[in-house]
């Protein structure tokens, strides 16, 4: 469980998107260690298993994926990516220092706007170039040639904008948390088309979001958990029976179970390492 404490000059941001494509994208996320002096063992990221896809730019730097699950790999991050739903937690390494810009995208809206099936992307980076035209790759050279993240977040979403408007009435809305989502992409596959029997419904949502709907609703009840410890863990008192129960887990062990599976670690060892450990820092600045 040892780690290698956060440097407080690695700058970890997360912004909202404007109100008009709040059903399209869920956060901003910026990662900026230029200023910080970083040992190579602070360059590693640890994210979680996620429901979510992402556009990713790097204005300077790079990523290597380097485990996916228990599985080791290398796999260079394109610089400018496209990102699908993560099954297993995934381990990526910026060999130097680096800044980028990650757009997470609810996964129905990610196929919408490239055209392609959400299950092709699903544990996965694509270049930006294989799957968005050439408006898209002209803004992407405007993004990372302008040199100001703010001002290329700001391209990114003029662009994006009118694109989504024409689609956005086919997108499952945005809500706080993502059981809200889960549970309404079901009702709304159950109420979609001719068939309604739970096989049909199934295939609807795994379509729409590239994973079974059993996946998703385990996501949910994952991230449920995790907002509950962070509350818990800042008020000093963490009961992890009483934490299960509130997010919908039949008992303690099952809580344990599903936290391993989607992040590596046991929820003792999770709750150290986000506040421990630099390379837990997407634990750290999500809401």
């Amino acid at each position: 469980m040892a780690g290698v404490a956060p440097d407080p000059l690695a700058r970890s941001v997360l912004w909202a998107p404007r109100g008009s494509l709040a059903s399209c994208v869920r956060a901003h996320i910026v990662r900026d260690t230029r200023r910080a002096t970083l040992a190579p063992e602070q360059r590693y990221n640890q994210f979680p298993a996620s429901p979510m896809g992402a556009l990713t730019w790097f204005f300077e730097g790079e990523a290597v994926v380097v485990r996916r699950g228990d599985e080791a790999v290398h796999e260079p991050v394109p610089r400018v990516a496209v990102g699908g739903p993560l099954t297993r937690p995934m381990v990526s390494v910026n060999p130097g220092p680096v800044h980028a810009l990650m757009v997470v995208v609810n996964p129905q809206a990610l196929a919408l706007l490239t055209g392609a099936d959400a299950a092709s992307l699903v544990d996965r980076f694509g270049p930006l170039d294989a799957y968005l035209g050439a408006e898209w790759q002209a803004l992407s050279q405007q993004m990372l040639a302008c040199g100001d993240e703010r001002l290329a977040l700001r391209l990114l979403e003029d662009f994006l904008e009118p694109r989504w408007r024409p689609l956005a009435a086919r997108a499952v809305p945005r809500w706080e948390r993502y059981r809200h989502w889960v549970e309404g992409m079901a009702l709304r596959a159950a109420a979609t088309g001719v068939g309604r029997s739970l096989r049909q419904v199934e295939r609807r949502v795994r379509q729409w979001a590239g994973l079974p709907l059993r996946d998703l609703r385990r996501l949910a009840r994952a991230e449920q958990a995790f907002v509950l410890v962070r509350s818990a863990h800042e008020q000093g008192t963490v009961d992890w029976a009483d934490l299960a129960a509130a997010a919908g887990y039949a008992d303690q062990s099952h809580l344990c179970r599903d936290t391993r599976r989607m992040t590596g670690h046991t929820p003792t060892e999770l709750r150290h390492l986000v506040y421990a450990d630099e390379a837990f820092w997407p634990y750290r600045i999500w809401e």
